[in-house]
């Protein structure tokens, strides 16, 4: 009887938590935040088919007392050009966020894993200093990777990287890819960490005695059970690459450059095609919203994936 009376003492916070969360002034409150965090993209929407007068003149809310539509503003936006067109850019967007967020998933589920379940000589302080680089910001990568892409590195008068110094910054995206992976690596390994590390032991050595290799192991259990923390962790760096414009900024141009880099030509050079931003940023946010409505189911289970061992 007293372990029972233990169980159900420890589940007595879960029980007032869960009923302070699912009270009406709980989901009252949810809600006037989800409207509040929706009404700036929900007016954007709207302004994008307002005439650019009506724009130019009066607030977004006033489209419902004298309602008028028109697609002069996409229209206009997709005939712009500075150098390439905004379909050409937002294929650029495509083919830079694709593989700078599929590189450091792939990369981070393969570290995460051999620091949660391989017990080798140093771990810890590993995870440690990679978990630390978090607050290494990226502004302080740019300055060394411009001379590495550039010119390569000597370290003791051994030239590190000459391929690098062949090609120049608007050949590719490769340089946007490895500067977005090095940046997103610490980050992604820790959260993979803590999902892989919360798998119950009962469950790894199960596998182990029938017979199962750390390969096995890793793509028949690890794999699927870490799917939520996968998909959240997608959303978040598929958002971070497709609204940079720092990285986009410093190592893209001419035919090469993202949706983001268009649209800061999109005004104008004085601002005076600014209402054109309207239809741009509305068309620069199609693809982030289609990639988080697909994997939304998996968001909050993928934060809260190490938050409970067992």
């Amino acid at each position: 009887m007293s372990t029972l009376t233990a169980v159900s003492a420890s589940h007595r916070p879960h029980r007032r938590t869960h009923q302070v969360l699912s009270s009406p002034w709980a989901t009252a409150g949810a809600i006037i935040i989800a409207v509040v965090w929706t009404l700036p993209t929900f007016g954007l929407f709207l302004s994008s088919f307002r005439p650019a007068d009506d724009i130019t003149t009066s607030g977004w809310w006033t489209f419902f007392a004298h309602p008028q539509v028109t697609l002069s503003n996409y229209a206009q936006t997709l005939d712009f050009t500075s150098g390439i067109s905004v379909i050409k850019a937002l294929l650029n967007s495509i083919t830079i966020t694709l593989p700078a967020a599929i590189i450091p998933i792939v990369l981070g589920l393969l570290a995460a894993y051999a620091l949660a379940w391989i017990d080798f000589k140093g771990r810890n302080i590993l995870f440690i200093a990679i978990f630390a680089l978090q607050i290494v910001p990226l502004q302080m990568l740019l300055v060394p990777l411009l001379k590495l892409y550039t010119g390569g590195v000597s370290v003791g008068g051994l030239h590190l990287f000459p391929g690098f110094a062949a090609n120049s910054l608007s050949n590719g995206f490769a340089q946007v890819w490895i500067t977005h992976t090095m940046s997103a690596l610490p980050l992604a390994i820790f959260m993979l960490h803590n999902s892989l590390a919360a798998i119950p032991t009962s469950v790894m050595e199960a596998a182990q005695i029938d017979g199962a290799g750390h390969g096995q192991v890793f793509f028949r259990v690890a794999l699927p059970l870490a799917t939520p923390t996968i998909a959240s962790y997608a959303i978040f760096q598929f958002l971070w690459v497709w609204n940079d414009l720092l990285v986009a900024t410093i190592f893209t141009s001419g035919q090469n450059a993202p949706i983001t880099k268009m649209l800061s030509d999109l005004s104008g050079v004085y601002g005076q095609q600014w209402y054109l931003l309207t239809a741009g940023t509305f068309l620069a946010i199609i693809v982030p919203l289609i990639v988080f409505f697909a994997l939304q189911r998996f968001f909050v289970r993928g934060l809260l994936a190490g938050s409970t061992k067992g």
